[in-house]
């Protein structure tokens, strides 16, 4: 982790909390059930860019011989699992509200249920992502991605509005802005980073690139030497006796 990758976390961090804070209680008198076939539409096709993108970066990485993690990998990981989250968590609600609007009750349990389903594949995705990658990258990636999916799938299926009051729609926006930001910048840290001045590379280089840079050359000079075995020229004498007398 780099000092721009600290700052793009954080970033998000302030944009979530931007985010709770803009958002209002609103009370949803119908359902558009005609923009759920094209919400879910737009999540596949989201899904297989996103694979797609993945499944040619990796190729790209395995012909190029690299090893370790990759932010590329990680921020994927993250957004498919956050977005699979906050899709979640709208079809649990959307369930009680057409429960509430007359709807048969089978509506709840098969919400849950698809609900469910849902949170299942979004943990298998994050735990795609945590095993290669940094936990902080892929944790902040799913929480952003898992807020501003349900926020925006909740207009789409629930018909819900942005805030009316100015300060909360101010803190709403905000939020996106400094989330958008921030995985801008979690995406290009290392290229950023790359065409900034010296000094500021060497701000903003991590610690532990320090330490490492520092202790790599002295790892070498603190190994331990090769051992070797000392033979005594008394044990040669007695060695070769033998052969002498058979000569």
């Amino acid at each position: 982790m780099n000092g721009l990758d600290w700052i793009a976390i954080t970033l998000a961090g302030l944009g979530t909390i931007g985010v709770g804070v803009g958002g209002e209680e609103q009370k949803v008198d119908q359902i558009p059930l005609l923009n759920i076939p094209w919400l879910v539409l737009s999540i596949v096709i989201l899904f297989v860019l996103l694979n797609t993108w993945l499944h040619m970066y990796k190729k790209q990485r395995r012909e190029q011989e690299l090893t370790g993690p990759e932010v590329i990998e990680e921020i994927i990981y993250g957004l498919e699992s956050g977005i699979l989250f906050g899709i979640s968590s709208v079809i649990s609600k959307m369930g009680f509200v057409m429960s509430e609007m007359g709807f048969p009750k089978i509506v709840v349990p098969a919400a849950i249920s698809c609900s469910v389903c849902c949170s299942a594949v979004g943990f298998v995705y994050q735990t795609r992502g945590l095993k290669h990658g940094r936990a902080i990258v892929v944790s902040t990636c799913t929480s952003v991605a898992s807020i501003v999916s349900g926020v925006v799938a909740g207009m789409i299926a629930l018909d819900e509005h942005l805030p009316k009051a100015p300060t909360a729609r101010f803190f709403l926006l905000l939020g996106w802005f400094f989330i958008i930001t921030g995985v801008i910048l979690l995406v290009s840290s290392t290229r950023l980073i790359a065409r900034l001045p010296r000094p500021v590379q060497k701000f903003l280089k991590s610690n532990i690139e320090r330490t490492h840079s520092i202790r790599r050359p002295g790892s070498a000079r603190g190994k331990d030497p090769i051992p070797t075995t000392t033979i005594h020229t008394s044990s040669l004498h007695l060695l070769a006796s033998p052969t002498k007398e058979k000569a």
